[in-house]
């Protein structure tokens, strides 16, 4: 390798120390400061590129569980991945498991799919329990998968799909209650709007219609923030991105106001989708954190994440542009 004109033998030492702190950054997609990047390359610790597409978060005890599809290269064609990440303080993840390698369950056919993984934990019945959109190649069979594991991130076993409530479901999001109750969130496109359902006591089933919303809008998320529910959801434009919106309601069983758009119409939510609200509660404040993919479908591995801290109370909710921020877990305050 050729010196660098105009260096002495004595900097490259320096040269090479640089250049090893600058690659660790790298890998940790910018990270290493503890800011989160949105729209970043996100690595994981072991260097390689985060895989938790339209995926959710579950917290146990101190730790978030980050769940998504995995959409490596390489993986074998014939079966569907959902991949496990854990990490303290949201910034540097921690690859745990592949906890769904699942081989085509009911011969959906060829082009069959996983998508949208969720998971719930029962205090009941002490299981895990994943919920995910499952289908086939052409999206006509409509259904939630189910598979439940003893441990967070353990092996889960699949137990069967099902369409909830007797309605087709592809897009699903998940919400738990201040009380605990939980709740599923899926989009049923010939009823042209979305439910928020109820689950049975044991997570097993969807038990009750709690709202229908008619709008029909994808990528469903809500939260319970300030004695208000916010719903936000995505239009429906394929892989491309497009103005999420959002609604609120002092009750699940609505009504819900008008939707309105969470960032500027032009931005197209710059350039994502939306996945999960999650909430930090902490000493000092309340965080919600926008977390949203955005898509590259000639390239799904590649597929980013656009997470932001929200701007919302008295019924208001703005996605602000996305820059880099950072998160104390500890009091919920944020900064960017």
């Amino acid at each position: 390798m050729a010196l660098l004109a105009g260096k002495s033998h004595s900097a490259l030492p320096r040269l090479a120390a640089f250049c090893a702190i600058a690659c660790l950054i790298f890998l940790r997609g910018g990270n290493a400061s503890g800011a989160i990047t949105p729209g970043g390359v996100w690595f994981d610790n072991r260097g390689q590129q985060i895989q938790a597409h339209g995926g959710g978060i579950l917290k146990v005890g101190d730790t978030f569980f980050w769940f998504g599809e995995d959409r490596s290269q390489g993986l074998d064609p014939n079966k569907r991945y959902v991949s496990c990440y854990a990490s303290k303080d949201l910034v540097h993840w921690t690859f745990r498991n592949q906890v769904l390698k699942l081989s085509d369950p009911e011969n959906f056919g060829a082009g069959w799919l996983i998508e949208r993984p969720k998971v719930f934990y029962n205090a009941t019945t002490k299981k895990y329990v994943l919920y995910a959109h499952i289908d086939d190649g052409t999206y006509k069979v409509a259904r939630v998968a189910i598979a439940i594991s003893d441990t967070v991130d353990g092996d889960y076993r699949y137990l069967k799909s099902f369409r909830p409530l007797g309605l087709e479901s592809r897009d699903i999001g998940q919400f738990i209650d201040d009380d605990g109750t939980a709740y599923l969130i899926f989009e049923s496109r010939p009823t042209r709007g979305f439910l928020i359902a109820r689950l049975s006591p044991d997570y097993l089933d969807v038990e009750k219609q709690m709202s229908f919303v008619p709008a029909r809008l994808e990528g469903g998320a809500l939260v319970h923030y300030q004695g208000l529910y916010y719903v936000i959801g995505s239009h429906m434009s394929g892989w491309s991105p497009n103005p999420n919106v959002y609604a609120t309601a002092t009750s699940l069983e609505g009504p819900w106001t008008q939707f309105k758009d969470i960032a500027p119409p032009a931005a197209k939510t710059f350039h994502s989708q939306s996945s999960t609200l999650l909430t930090i509660p902490g000493t000092k404040t309340t965080a919600v954190v926008f977390m949203a993919d955005q898509w590259k479908p000639d390239d799904l591995w590649d597929s980013r994440y656009l997470w932001m801290p929200l701007r919302i109370g008295e019924g208001q909710l703005v996605l602000p542009e996305p820059r880099p921020w950072s998160i104390d877990i500890q009091t919920g305050e944020t900064k960017y």
